[in-house]
């Protein structure tokens, strides 16, 4: 029975993940990832789990010291034999790699950054308390991150998409055959994704108990398990109405009695199947724009932004835990508006033209 809420159902799992990938790991990581616990999440920690044995798999790989070596071998005093120079080798080596497997790995400026992100938390960490001598993470620099251009969906994209929702209209027959038993649901979702900006994660995780009709909000569980009352509007409204009228008359898999999304298999719907449908409606709409659930929530930050023009309401509704996050985001607006702002003062009244002479 699933007797818990789904966000700690997750952290279970990961955290089950983690311990996993820890044994293939060498010893003193447990002593990192215990420390860093309390001001990280479960999905972070993996994340700093696999780019670690990214690491660890380089030296053995390409460094003749330790190619003698197995990963779980390594020690903290080989970690304070590691040079700079070595770390830019590193550097260069994840732009492309193959794994143990055999797959290919290609890396960009923001995956190297993030790769070498944790790098330096790492090796803080243990500097800090003095496990090792030298920090050599420290004195490497991140690649230059260009800005990319922000994908959203238009005012007029929204409205089409949630046009194809409803009607299907684009689908192909296979995918309408589907469409007539999910299209009170998809709608709903879509709709419940785009008036709110809340993350996927947060939209699967959602329960029944968790919907408040009567002041028109949701509870949701953010990142670290934090819990917020995100308010909806009435389109918001009447789809989840619907959908709950449609959710009344089926009977769930047991253990999954309280999930408010299900799937044609009466369980939680996942966020891969969300990542899917809306790539699936998406695709109809605007077929040169890549959009994910991802980008519906930036689409909903862009909208209240430029109603509002308060940044930091926009950073408390999305769940930023630091204003420059979003206004990193949304910088192109400020400037925007502020171009619309240059004729908004006018300096002199233009003298009328005269007429044509007689």
């Amino acid at each position: 029975m699933e007797t818990r809420p789904y966000y700690q159902q997750a952290d279970i799992q990961n955290t089950k993940k983690l311990r996993e990938m820890l044994s293939a790991l060498p010893s003193f990581c447990g002593t990192f990832f215990r420390g860093i616990e309390q001001e990280t999440s479960s999905r972070t920690r993996i994340a700093y789990a696999y780019d670690l044995k990214v690491f660890f798999e380089f030296l053995i790989k390409e460094n003749p010291v330790y190619r003698e070596k197995t990963v779980q071998d390594i020690t903290l005093r080989d970690l304070d034999q590691i040079k700079a120079l070595d770390l830019e080798e590193y550097m260069e080596y994840l732009k492309y790699y193959s794994s143990g497997e055999q797959a290919e790995h290609i890396n960009k400026e923001r995956g190297i950054s993030r790769k070498i992100s944790t790098l330096k938390t790492f090796y803080n960490y243990f500097y800090k308390k003095e496990m090792l001598q030298n920090n050599p993470a420290a004195l490497v620099s991140l690649p230059k991150l260009h800005s990319k251009a922000i994908i959203r969906l238009d005012i007029d994209e929204v409205a089409r998409l949630l046009d194809q929702v409803e009607n299907g209209d684009g689908l192909t027959e296979r995918q309408k055959a589907f469409h007539k038993k999910t299209r009170v649901r998809d709608l709903a979702l879509m709709t419940l994704l785009l008036g709110t900006g809340i993350r996927v994660s947060e939209c699967v995780g959602l329960d029944i108990p968790d919907v408040d009709f009567r002041n028109d909000g949701i509870r949701i569980h953010r990142k670290g398990g934090k819990e917020v009352v995100v308010y909806f509007g009435e389109e918001v409204r009447e789809a989840l109405l619907d959908y709950m009228e449609e959710r009344s008359r089926i009977i769930p898999v047991s253990g999954h009695e309280q999930a408010l999304f299900l799937s044609l298999q009466s369980k939680r719907i996942s966020v891969k199947s969300v990542e899917n449908l809306v790539k699936k409606y998406a695709k109809l709409v605007t077929p040169l724009k890549k959009i994910t659930p991802h980008k519906l929530r930036s689409t909903y930050g862009t909208s209240l932004y430029q109603e509002t023009g308060d940044i930091y309401l926009v950073a408390d509704v999305l769940g930023h835990s630091d204003v420059n996050t979003t206004r990193k985001h949304y910088a192109a607006l400020d400037d925007q508006r502020r171009r619309s702002a240059r004729n908004a003062v006018r300096l002199r009244e233009k003298p009328e033209k005269d007429g044509p002479s007689v």
